[in-house]
């Protein structure tokens, strides 16, 4: 018997920035090292960042992968590390070339005395909404398994643990004491309905824990949560990460093997506590997965502050908050943009917000900006409303170009399924905060937001004005949402049916619904596609988010057979 001590780093990678996530990795194993881990595992794709789409089409980012890798083995040896393993996920095999490009390895690289000991590729490769690995990812072959100080441990990376086939057989036929799991799993809301039973179900058919190490951060439209942890054999979680935040945890693991049977390595000494991490509300993990989102999009891109239109409403009311939340007041810049039809309640209810977050704040009428293209294009009517959006947008870009500002555009989910916006207006903008939350789960943020903050002593963020009044755009006199979709509450159960489960408009209406409402928003999202396909993109929090699982085509004609 032998007791060995595993970290599990919860990294937080960018892509592309090969020396970064090295250091990064180099880190994570001298301060797991001190603690007494002499096995060391990062998640899929450390050295590379994940997902790199078609970054594994070019040879030559493959070859730098590569090399990152070794040299990471090289520096790890230098710095006195040399005799832990450590387990990194990078991008490998550059001699698969198909089409003048490079089909790549999805790979799994152990490192141990300076230099790659082993390597192994993911076997099952889906088709699916982070991105098509199919097309640019070639599946592995065989298991790996290795014995680490007595531990027989067997390897696989994320989609691998899916399937009961292939490699998951494999390893249950070889009875590991362990089988590690590197994962870049993105977040929705349901995900730990399916995550953890998958894990428990997988550790009792190996009769062996499974170590479930997970990225996180933010990667444009996808948030990774971490959530990694450890599940028994017998149904137990023994060790689990927090969600949203970088984190190392250590678990030690007993083996049946004698050490010199392969690679040795110290045996664990003195005790461990048990560390499980408090999971979330839903409510709580969805706000965090926004944070986390805009944070990293804010940051890893560079921006050194954002800005946003603060209308009073909801929508930005939120989009505000959270800003504040990922990268505080002082680099958030609100902008109420008052015209003729803007109540004197909501222009009070934007300043009360930017007094309440503590952010930057400005008024810049638009009326003069208005005018002139209302008296010289004559317009009226629905016309005339869009130029008023459309002059925010104008100023949200212009202070963007002066400041460097990123500007936050504000619709929700159920505004843009039916296309409820103004192109070049209200859409302007580089990151959409929202955009996969619908109407009636922004008004539960932020009351879930504003009972946090009173929980802590705290003032509430969001007025409740913005919160109870019904939501308008203000673009002409007594205008109100409702005066053009239906009831939100209404929408959105239709929408999640239509576009969440993809439900027919027949199915729809079994459920309850009255046809004619379903078939306006049906055609209305329909007709939309064209506004979505042009806008910012967001964080993703489920798993029928638009642009990357549900898309339409944008020029269609649907008529039925001649009878």
């Amino acid at each position: 018997m032998s007791r060995i001590r595993f970290a599990l780093a919860q990294l937080n990678a960018v892509i592309g920035d090969l020396a970064g996530n090295s250091e990064t990795i180099l880190t994570a194993v001298a301060e797991a090292y001190a603690r007494g881990s002499r096995v060391i595992v990062t998640p899929e794709m450390s050295i590379t960042g994940y997902p790199v789409d078609d970054l594994a089409g070019s040879v030559d980012f493959i070859v730098e992968s590569e090399r990152a890798v070794r040299d990471l083995a090289r520096v790890l040896n230098e710095r006195g590390f040399g005799d832990a393993v450590v387990i990194v996920g990078f991008l490998g095999d550059a001699e698969h070339v198909e089409f003048g490009g490079a089909r790549a390895r999805n790979g799994l690289a152990v490192l141990h005395g300076g230099a790659v000991i082993a390597d192994y590729a993911k076997r099952h490769l889906p088709t699916y909404s982070v991105f098509d690995e199919e097309r640019v990812f070639v599946p592995g072959s065989g298991s790996l398994v290795l014995n680490l100080g007595g531990v027989a441990t067997g390897f696989l990376i994320c989609e691998d643990l899916w399937r009961e086939d292939g490699p998951v057989a494999e390893l249950v036929a070889k009875k590991c004491d362990a089988i590690v799991v590197i994962n870049a799993s993105p977040f929705d809301s349901d995900k730990d309905d399916s995550r953890f039973p998958l894990l428990l179900e997988r550790a009792a058919q190996f009769g062996a824990p499974v170590v479930y190490v997970n990225a996180v951060g933010g990667q444009d439209d996808l948030v990774f949560d971490g959530d990694s942890a450890v599940v028994t054999a017998d149904g137990t979680t023994i060790l689990r990460a927090p969600r949203f935040e970088r984190a190392d945890i250590d678990i030690d693991i007993v083996g049946t093997g004698a050490s010199t049977d392969g690679i040795a390595l110290d045996e664990a000494t003195g005790t461990l506590a048990p560390s499980i991490a408090l999971d979330l509300d839903d409510r709580e993990a969805v706000w965090n997965a926004l944070v986390l989102g805009v944070r990293d999009y804010v940051d890893k891109n560079g921006f050194p502050s954002v800005t946003l239109g603060l209308s009073g409403g909801i929508d930005s009311a939120v989009c505000a908050a959270i800003a504040v939340d990922a990268i505080g007041a002082n680099r958030v810049f609100g902008v109420s943009m008052p015209s003729e039809f803007s109540s004197d309640g909501s222009q009070d209810d934007a300043a009360d917000l930017a007094t309440r977050l503590g952010c930057h704040y400005r008024v810049e009428p638009i009326a003069a900006l208005v005018a002139p293209f209302i008296e010289q294009l004559a317009l009226g009517g629905l016309a005339a409303e869009n130029i008023q959006a459309r002059a925010r947008g104008a100023i949200l870009m212009s202070l963007s170009n002066v400041h460097n500002h990123l500007v936050l555009t504000t619709g929700n989910k159920s505004e843009v399924a039916v296309g409820y916006c103004t192109m070049y207006g209200d859409t302007v903008g580089g990151y959409a905060p929202i955009k996969d939350v619908p109407k009636t789960l922004v008004w539960e943020l932020a009351r879930w937001r504003n009972a946090l903050a009173t929980s802590h002593g705290e003032t509430p963020p969001i007025p409740e004005s913005s919160i109870s009044k019904p939501p308008s755009a203000e673009l002409r006199p007594g205008q109100v949402d409702q005066d053009s979709l239906p009831p939100y509450d209404i929408l959105d159960a239709i929408l999640e049916r239509i576009v969440d489960r993809r439900l027919s408009v027949s199915e729809t209406v079994a459920d309850g619904f009255d046809r004619a409402t379903v078939e306006h928003v049906a055609a209305l999202v329909a007709r939309s596609e064209w506004k979505r396909r042009q806008g910012a993109i967001g964080p993703r929090i489920s798993r029928m988010a638009f642009g990357r699982e549900r898309r339409l085509p944008i020029t269609v004609r649907r008529t039925t057979g001649l009878g």
